[in-house]
C-alpha cells in the first residue's frame, strides 16, 4: 500500500529560524550554508510521504510532535489531520529548551519534566 501524502507547511516561526541559522552558517562558510539549507528542505519535503518517519521529540512525549536531525540541528514538525507542520528548527538539547520557552505549543501540552 503507498504511503499517505500529507501536505508539508513551515510555521513562520520555523521558517524564520531556518533563515536566521542559515545567515549564521553564511558567515563563515556559504557552502556550508548551502548544504543545510538544501538539506532541511530536502528532509521536510520527505515528509510528504513518511511523516512518521522521524523520532518523537523525547522531552515532549507526544507522539504527533516528532523531530529528524539535520546535521546538528533538529527540525520539529507535527502531524495533524493530514497536513505537517515544521514548528521549529533548533540546534542541539540547548537551543531546545530556549524554542521550548517561547513556543506556544507549551500551553496545549503537559509541562516538561526534568
Amino acid at each position: 500500500m503507498a504511503p499517505r501524502r500529507r501536505r508539508v507547511v513551515w510555521a513562520k516561526s520555523a521558517r524564520q529560524a531556518l533563515d536566521d541559522v542559515i545567515g549564521r552558517i553564511a558567515e563563515d562558510s556559504r557552502d556550508a550554508a548551502r548544504r543545510v539549507l538544501s538539506q532541511a528542505l530536502e528532509s521536510a519535503s520527505t515528509l510528504t510521504s513518511f511523516a512518521e518517519r522521524g523520532r518523537g521529540v523525547p522531552e515532549l512525549g507526544d507522539p504527533a510532535i516528532r523531530e529528524l536531525f539535520v546535521y546538528s540541528y533538529r527540525l520539529l514538525y507535527e502531524i495533524r489531520n493530514g497536513t505537517v507542520a515544521v514548528i521549529g528548527f533548533v540546534r542541539g538539547a540547548r537551543d531546545f529548551d530556549d524554542w521550548w520557552q517561547r513556543s506556544s505549543l507549551k500551553t496545549l501540552l503537559p509541562p516538561l519534566t526534568k
